[in-house]
């Protein structure tokens, strides 16, 4: 009796096994099948649809576009200008154009707005869905360029996190441009540009011919830029700068990515655990916050430079849709809204900055209620206790005043020693170049402090675009070219290897001033190519 009872227990379930190895089959089957019938039903369509637009008469003015080519030319966003919306609905619907963002491969139809994106009907004809033929060597250019793949900055667009963004009053501590000193730039200015950005400028930035202008005015950018990192420099080593690369110009240190000697530069400001603040007095004043709170909320930062070719960028509503935003010194904003946005969350502020008494930076509105990040180089191989007393500027005085007077105040001070090793990733990743010994620009230093913090940076304006005009900063009139390309600080070298770290397009650097740098994986990180 006990027998039959396990058999028929043992029976049951094997019953029960076989009924769900058929369902699952059957659901398996279900699944083929509904696959199968969509891709025949979207065989049909594209064949219907391709019968349909091989009857339209070309020599008519009023052809519509098919819906297969609608499909294909999902483009570029547009950046929101002063035109009204009906202006823009205008636009869009003469250029048949829908406005959403750009897919990653715009090597096909669909990158080129309309017919008359291309030189000549020929031309157009040979333009295929399937094949993309070698048209001529602008294709060809177009071709290999975005073999690349890299995308728009505008391809995500993320939301703005206005729960933790601290924004500013913003008001000008100097109103004057007389009173515009450039902290740590030569007296000898170039006020003549070696280049004129007009003839590369273009409006549709997605035809064959602005793509073209486009890498035309990246190689001329490229080779000013070398050519400013190479330049004979006489000047005298101020910092005591004494490094030697560990591994030079080795096949590793070729592959390494930059952002990584970045990364691993470790700038960060001061703690008060830090030595030797914590046996120290001045230690008590650092804030016993974060330098960002709810880090693990932040998406995508913004670190937009004081360049004068942020002036008609109308960037800054893309600017205040990041959750960090980050500017320098006493940049503006009320007055530059549509350029260069209205939200900041932290500023990057040098030594003179803080000391000069036409800054005013312990009463100055600019100053408060936003987050500070001040900094001073000190001498290269001074210990800290040292930097308290041979900095470049006594910015530790107004320092105390400034965080007295504003106890809840978010003010921190970048660590010195950090600042150096940033400038050592610099002459890493130049190799066999030597660059200017004097430290990295603040520029530079906040892409350095944001990136730990943020997967996507978009430095804004940091690389010159076409707008570039000369002028120091969009707030003065002042024109210095040294302010582009560099003339103290080693301004080339940060730029080529921004350059190399940047994952957008052409079109998104060169034209619309906008690099997008993403943080580097940790994975492939760690090899400590700076030695410490």
């Amino acid at each position: 009796m006990k027998i039959s009872k396990k058999i028929v227990i043992y029976y049951n379930k094997m019953f029960k096994n076989f009924l769900k190895i058929i369902l699952n089959a059957s659901i398996i089957v279900v699944i083929i099948i509904t696959i199968q019938t969509k891709g025949e039903n979207a065989d049909c369509a594209k064949i219907t649809k391709n019968n349909n637009s091989s009857n339209r008469n070309s020599g008519s003015n009023k052809t519509r576009i098919n819906e297969n080519s609608i499909e294909l030319m999902k483009a570029a966003f547009f950046i929101n200008t002063t035109n009204t919306r009906s202006q823009h609905a205008q636009k869009r619907q003469n250029e048949a154009l829908p406005h959403k963002a750009m897919p990653r491969n715009v090597n096909s139809p669909k990158a080129l707005s309309s017919q008359q994106s291309l030189t000549s009907t020929a031309i157009a004809s040979k333009v295929t869905f399937n094949v993309a033929t070698k048209v001529n060597s602008s294709q060809q250019a177009h071709d290999d360029y975005f073999e690349r793949g890299k995308r728009s900055v505008f391809h995500v667009r993320w939301n703005p996190n206005e729960k933790y963004i601290v924004e500013s009053l913003e008001n000008p501590a100097v109103n004057s441009s007389k009173y515009s000193p450039h902290p740590r730039l030569k007296v000898s200015k170039t006020t003549k540009l070696s280049l004129n950005p007009k003839i590369y400028l273009c409006r549709d930035k997605y035809e064959l011919r602005c793509l073209n202008k486009t890498l035309a005015f990246r190689e001329r950018i490229i080779k000013t830029l070398e050519k400013a990192v190479i330049e004979v420099v006489n000047e005298t080593n101020y910092y005591n700068v004494d490094f030697k690369p560990v591994f030079g110009s080795s096949f590793e240190e070729q592959y390494y990515p930059s952002s990584c000697l970045v990364m691993e530069a470790d700038v960060r400001v001061l703690r008060r655990k830090d030595h030797p603040f914590n046996k120290l007095q001045f230690g008590k004043l650092f804030p016993k916050q974060k330098l960002f709170r709810h880090s693990k909320n932040i998406k995508a930062c913004a670190i937009v430079s004081s360049a004068g070719s942020m002036a008609g960028s109308k960037l800054g509503r893309f600017i205040d849709t990041h959750d960090i935003v980050m500017r320098f010194n006493h940049a503006p904003t009320r007055g530059y809204e549509t350029d260069v946005g209205s939200k900041t969350t932290i500023r990057v502020v040098n030594s003179q900055v803080v000391t000069k008494a036409e800054f005013d930076f312990a009463h100055a509105p600019i100053f408060q209620n936003v987050t500070i990040a001040a900094w001073d180089p000190g001498k290269y191989n001074a210990s800290l206790e040292d930097w308290l007393t041979t900095s470049d500027y006594d910015l530790f005085s107004n320092y105390e005043i400034y965080r007295r007077r504003y106890p809840k105040s978010r003010a921190f001070l970048v660590n010195a020693h950090s600042i150096w090793r940033l400038w050592q990733s610099l002459q890493t990743f130049a190799g066999d170049r030597p660059i200017r010994k004097n430290p990295p620009s603040s520029g530079f230093i906040g892409l350095a402090l944001l990136l730990p913090y943020c997967p996507v940076v978009h430095f804004i304006e940091y690389i010159p675009s076409t707008r570039l005009n000369g002028r120091c900063h969009y707030y003065s009139k002042e024109i210095n070219s040294a302010c582009t390309f560099g003339s103290w600080h080693p301004l080339a070298a940060e730029k080529l290897m921004a350059l190399d770290m940047n994952i957008a397009d052409d079109i998104s650097v060169f034209q619309y001033g906008i690099l997008r740098i993403k943080r580097p994986n940790k994975l492939l990180c760690g090899f400590n190519f700076l030695g410490y």
